[in-house]
């Protein structure tokens, strides 16, 4: 098995946003594995099959090819070939996932491929059951949480935002209903994993939900933060530059420090090649603190 980072807790915590975030500052590939039952639930709603109808659901499944490819560094959910990116993300859609995860057979066929990613890759998973059931020996485990209150408003106001009109209560019935859902389901249900590290967002913006998640990755991970081995001037006034190591790889990490602030951003990659030169060819930067993963090779020795 790979590196692997499982992230649970209920719908409407942040998972999928904290995620993504983590993948690009440590370096891993994002799986969100939500967006495969989500995939999942699409196909049946337009087979017509109900949300009740258990073995409707374990037979149409099986034609159902969902996998995931990145295109342009983001990740692609592809249904029977089909880029379902802008369709999974619907109420609709979120509720059939709900009731069709439990399936046995729904779950047995995700499952098998989100496993062999895990041991081909260093990932990032978030979902309901990752530390318990997919995941159960990965490096680091987080169940990440928020009152259903917050979560009710933070989908609120995401779909106000879009100018979709909705009800607040509504919406926080929903929550609570898919949580009750999800927990006592009989197959894989929501709960924190023993050996889990509870992280409640309910005041916390999504930075300093990213910043103690890494900060627990660091310390909890294969070798805690990477070993610096170089450290060299910088071209850009008031930062500092080094060049670090990952045990065992043959990768290369460039972490650029503003002195005065602690904000990150994801910085592009320069290539091969001396890296000096290479950071001369970064656009300007406007955030304090940028981490990126690089190939330098010997150049960076």
């Amino acid at each position: 098995m790979g590196y692997s980072i499982a992230v649970d807790g209920p719908a409407g915590a942040g998972k999928s946003t904290i995620a993504k975030r983590i993948a690009k500052q440590l370096g891993c590939i994002y799986v969100d594995t939500g967006a495969m039952y989500r995939a999942m639930a699409l196909f049946l709603l337009r087979n017509g099959v109900r949300a009740d109808d258990g073995e409707a659901i374990s037979g149409k499944c099986q034609e159902a090819d969902i996998s995931i490819r990145y295109e342009n560094g983001e990740q692609v959910v592809l249904l029977n070939g089909e880029n379902v990116n802008g369709l999974i993300r619907t109420e609709e859609v979120g509720n059939m996932a709900s009731a069709s995860s439990p399936n046995p057979a729904v779950r047995k066929k995700l499952v098998s491929l989100q496993q062999k990613l895990a041991k081909t890759s260093d990932v990032i998973m978030d979902g309901r059951d990752i530390g318990t059931c997919v995941l159960p020996d990965a490096t680091v485990k987080i169940y990440l949480t928020a009152s259903s209150r917050v979560r009710a408003m933070r989908r609120y106001e995401e779909l106000t935002a879009k100018g979709v009109a909705c009800d607040f209560e509504t919406i926080e019935a929903d929550i609570v209903k898919r949580d009750h859902q999800d927990m006592t389901r009989e197959n894989s249900p929501l709960k924190q994993a023993e050996d889990a590290i509870l992280v409640d967002s309910s005041n916390l913006d999504i930075d300093g939900v990213v910043s103690e998640i890494v900060r627990i990755c660091r310390e909890k991970g294969r070798s805690g933060a990477p070993k610096t081995v170089s450290a060299f001037s910088s071209p850009f006034p008031n930062f500092t530059m080094s060049c670090s190591s990952e045990s065992g790889k043959n990768r290369w990490n460039l972490i650029v420090n503003d002195k005065s602030a602690d904000t990150s951003l994801q910085a592009p990659e320069t290539g091969r090649g001396n890296r000096r030169e290479g950071m001369k060819n970064w656009p300007a930067l406007e955030s304090p603190c940028q981490l990126f993963r690089g190939k330098f090779g010997r150049h960076a020795q």
